[in-house]
């Protein structure tokens, strides 16, 4: 991501229905594994602007770490209730992964070229124990020039995801589409500026601040989601959303 992109993350993450609605489905699913307790840690890994960590500072202890200096100056400016660190992980966070409770990879692995090597490094020093959870865009037929300026190399598929952590020892809890309500809606969006050949909100992305009522109803709308995530966390659902704009997973590491 580039300056650009972080000032409008900055700017967007507290009010726009995507960034609200995805904090509302993560906070349900790590209730559900991670009851609240100010002597847990959680783990931001590529926290950009801060706003993910922050959500949880009430109820952990909460370190978000990114390499831009640019996305970790607006984090601490806006969330001194959190603490951030400026690197690339895993290298120079040794003590707090090893240490930490749940690890959050949020809209992270698609920015990285080695999306592999990167993931087995950070397993490897993570806590025996913990909980990874991971979001990423998904299905590459929505790729378009919002992917491009945020920096994308791909979107996944449920089977890409997984290959990631196969032979990993990790066990799956959930992994599903979500983002699924408004998939239809986002598609067709996504198809017209493939054709137009460019994004639909500021700074080159498809993010624009809609009004009140409408990013209110999109916020319900996404959110409402969470409850089917949680039933299938749960084992009281078979099988998640077949088809969304983004995955979510849930991993515990094995002891």
């Amino acid at each position: 991501m580039k300056g650009a992109q972080f000032s409008l993350h900055a700017q967007m993450e507290e009010r726009h229905w995507w960034f609200l609605a995805r904090r509302r489905i993560v906070r349900e699913l790590v209730h559900c594994v991670l009851p609240p307790n100010g002597e847990r840690t959680v783990l931001d890994i590529g926290c950009g602007t801060g706003g993910n960590i922050a959500a949880f500072a009430r109820e952990y202890r909460c370190v978000g770490i990114d390499p831009s200096a640019d996305a970790i100056r607006l984090a601490q400016a806006r969330f001194p209730q959190a603490q951030f660190v400026q690197g690339f992980p895993p290298d120079g966070i040794g003590p707090i992964l090893s240490s930490a409770h749940l690890l959050l990879l949020m809209d992270v692995l698609e920015h990285i070229p080695d999306d592999s090597f990167f993931f087995s490094d950070l397993l490897a020093q993570a806590k025996p124990g913990s909980y990874l959870l991971i979001t990423v865009p998904a299905d590459m037929t929505l790729w378009s020039p919002h992917d491009v300026s945020f920096g994308h190399h791909r979107r996944y598929d449920p089977d890409q995801l997984q290959r990631l952590w196969s032979r990993l020892p990790v066990k799956t809890l959930l992994l599903s589409y979500y983002n699924a309500h408004l998939y239809p809606l986002i598609r067709m969006a996504r198809n017209l500026n493939q054709r137009l050949g460019r994004a639909s909100g500021q700074a080159g992305t498809d993010f624009k601040l809609p009004i009140k009522p409408v990013n209110r109803l999109l916020e319900n709308l996404f959110a409402s989601e969470a409850w089917v995530l949680a039933e299938l966390l749960r084992g009281r659902r078979l099988e998640g959303f077949r088809r969304g704009v983004s995955l979510i997973a849930l991993l515990h590491k094995e002891n």
